[in-house]
């Protein structure tokens, strides 16, 4: 049995893992004729034919409307603000609420203070992590005006579900999609089935742009409203004669030529940079279920799961050896990534419950939680969502080994790792025993 490098034994693979970089020939080029042209953003913010940005930015727009097969697509410079444009866009404002998870990144459930309105956090899934149905119905009041859905770490929410709600509420459906583009639910594709989508072009997403975000949508005038929001809406809407002007003060959210440059090119490759990453992942995952007490993620009947993330669920109880512990082991038996030297690639929880924040639990935000318009009441306690909070706390952990740049060869390195950790269970348990004790 081989020494574990947590205790000073040889790792795994001790030479840095490349950076999984998608970004090729193609993508320079594009940037090269976008530089060569000298127009890198054509966006003016009064009403004229440049409003709605240049030739490239509107092609990208395009191209990603035919790929997704909706009416309008929306280019912005993030998914975080394309999640405030759409909250604006549902008119969403003061004394409304929200419902967000508590099992993402913060900009989800920050969205509805933008506008005043308070975000309520409903419970996730335990098998994938999504909103749970159950719990958004809960959560439902008088004042709910949207349901905010995360298809987190690639997989689909359970949206008949979600829709079904929606419908009998008359809320709208805002579907966050930065972690799951191309992901399915039901032959549908995410952001396409609730009200309006949003997609994250950040650099570590599936594809990218640097910074970037699209938004999608069939509907005619949360796409206007959205186009008014993302360039200084209230400099144009007398020109454009836009009546309903409600949310339409504008920000400057803009995506330049360059990213839409680049954009179009790396939409071409998402089919194969998603389909290596259920290879991979998939690859993994067959072999790592021989663990007891490790479960890779579920991918629910008539989904796909595009993995942003490889994330699995750990069993103490099984093991024997406690979570962070167990995962330390398997991280030094494995470098970090290039360009990831600061940010490893494997870690526990995934996201701690937002409502947990200083900002949720000292309520200082004076025009949502505090507004006269508000008349509802919102808990932020600690036990709020208890299955975020198990997973986070106790059972979830995810890696990043998954990614289209892994080989067979290296993805055999990451289960030698697990596999290694695992035969020194007893190794780990007397090591855990002991600093118990010495505690």
């Amino acid at each position: 049995m081989s020494k574990l490098a947590l205790f000073g034994g040889k790792p795994v693979r001790t030479e840095i893992y490349p950076h999984s970089n998608s970004i090729g020939e193609e993508e320079k080029r594009a940037v090269i004729k976008v530089l060569e042209s000298g127009n890198l953003s054509q966006y003016v913010g009064s009403w004229n034919d440049d409003f709605y940005g240049g030739p490239t930015v509107r092609q990208f727009e395009k191209d990603w409307s035919g790929f997704f097969g909706v009416k309008h697509t929306i280019a912005v410079n993030s998914n975080t603000s394309g999640l405030y444009a759409c909250i604006g866009a549902c008119d969403i404002g003061p004394g409304d609420e929200v419902i967000v998870s508590p099992y993402t990144m913060t900009a989800g459930a920050i969205a509805p203070l933008i506008y005043g309105a308070v975000p309520v956090f409903a419970d996730i899934d335990e098998d994938i992590f999504c909103l749970d149905p159950k719990s958004i119905e809960a959560n439902i009041t008088p004042r709910t005006k949207a349901i905010l859905v995360v298809h987190i770490c690639g997989h689909p929410t359970d949206m008949d579900e979600v829709m079904r709600i929606a419908s009998k509420y008359k809320l709208k459906v805002i579907e966050d999609c930065a972690q799951s583009p191309n992901a399915e639910y039901k032959g549908r594709k995410v952001g396409t089935i609730g009200d309006v989508g949003i997609f994250s072009l950040n650099y570590h997403k599936h594809i990218h742009t640097g910074e970037g975000g699209m938004i999608t949508t069939n509907n005619d005038t949360i796409a206007e409203k959205v186009q008014l929001i993302r360039n200084h809406g209230e400099a144009v809407v007398e020109g454009k004669k836009t009546k309903d002007i409600y949310n339409t003060f504008g920000f400057n959210y803009r995506m330049t030529e360059m990213e839409a440059a680049v954009g179009i090119e790396q939409l071409k490759k998402l089919v194969p940079l998603v389909n290596k990453r259920i290879e991979n992942a998939n690859y993994l995952s067959e072999r790592l279920r021989e663990l007891p007490g490790i479960i890779p993620p579920v991918v629910k009947e008539g989904c796909t799961h595009v993995y942003y993330m490889h994330t699995f669920k750990y069993k103490k109880e099984i093991t024997g050896v406690s979570r962070n512990l167990f995962v330390d082991a398997v991280k030094a038996e494995l470098p970090l990534m290039r360009l990831r030297e600061t940010t490893p690639i494997m870690g526990v929880g995934f996201a701690p419950p937002l409502y947990l924040q200083p900002i949720y639990q000292q309520r200082l935000h004076k025009c949502s939680f505090n507004c006269p318009r508000y008349e509802g009441e919102v808990s932020y306690e600690r036990g709020l969502c208890p299955v975020a909070e198990k997973m986070y706390f106790e059972e979830v952990f995810t890696h990043e080994y998954m990614r289209p740049t892994f080989t067979k060869k290296e993805l055999d390195e990451v289960l030698t790792a697990y596999f290694k950790v695992y035969e020194n269970l007893d190794e780990l348990k007397k090591h855990e025993s002991k600093n118990a004790v010495a505690n």
